[in-house]
């Protein structure tokens, strides 16, 4: 349980740096490659890379793939959530019943 608890968080982790590449789509470059090889860009991927091996120590330690699975599906969950607060992007009353049956289902897995 332990280990499923850091992967949640690694997760979260993950959001947070998905929020840095779209932070670092939105601004405007003077070339093409500044687009990708900035701060933004390369803080996010960074922050992936090690969320990718904290996951796999998480696995290494004796979180199931299975169990990982559907905790990396929070991430439909911390991303619009984290977009909303600092992107302002709406979240839809659709997109709003399909995040609450993500939820859902990752709670009946692990009843």
């Amino acid at each position: 349980m332990k280990y499923a608890l850091i992967a949640i968080v690694v997760v979260f982790v993950s959001a947070c740096a998905q929020m840095l590449l779209k932070q670092g789509a939105r601004q405007t470059y003077t070339t093409w490659w500044k687009q990708y090889v900035n701060a933004w860009v390369i803080s996010g991927y960074a922050i992936l890379f090690a969320a990718m091996i904290a996951n796999i120590w998480c696995m290494h330690q004796g979180l199931q793939l299975k169990e990982l699975s559907i905790i990396e599906s929070m991430a439909y969950l911390f991303v619009p959530a984290l977009s909303w607060l600092f992107f302002k992007e709406t979240i839809t009353k659709r997109k709003a019943i399909a995040i609450g049956l993500i939820i859902l289902g990752v709670i009946v897995f692990f009843i």
